[in-house]
């Protein structure tokens, strides 16, 4: 294996992670600016009231999003499975 497909494995993984984590991510910070915005609005700090809706929301994004975060790494460990007789030389 040569350098620059060690680069390119790495890279490849890195765009897998990336896509796995945003689609989570946009949804909880699109969330969290949502009850920050009403927290500022009403001004009740209260804990539970940002706790819960954040979770709650990722926990149904997260259901929501699975086939596809399934299928998106399983597509990805199998092309990186198929290839590895390319990659031992």
């Amino acid at each position: 294996m040569n350098p620059q497909m060690a680069v390119h494995i790495i890279g490849e993984s890195m765009m897998a992670a990336f896509w796995l984590a945003a689609p989570l991510l946009i949804v909880a910070f699109a969330v969290g600016i949502f009850i920050n915005l009403i927290q500022i609005a009403t001004s009740m700090q209260d804990t539970v009231f940002a706790t819960v809706p954040r979770l709650a929301a990722f926990l149904f994004g997260f259901l929501l999003l699975m086939p596809w975060m399934l299928h998106r790494a399983t597509s990805y460990a199998f092309a990186i499975f198929s290839d590895l007789a390319r990659y031992a030389r």
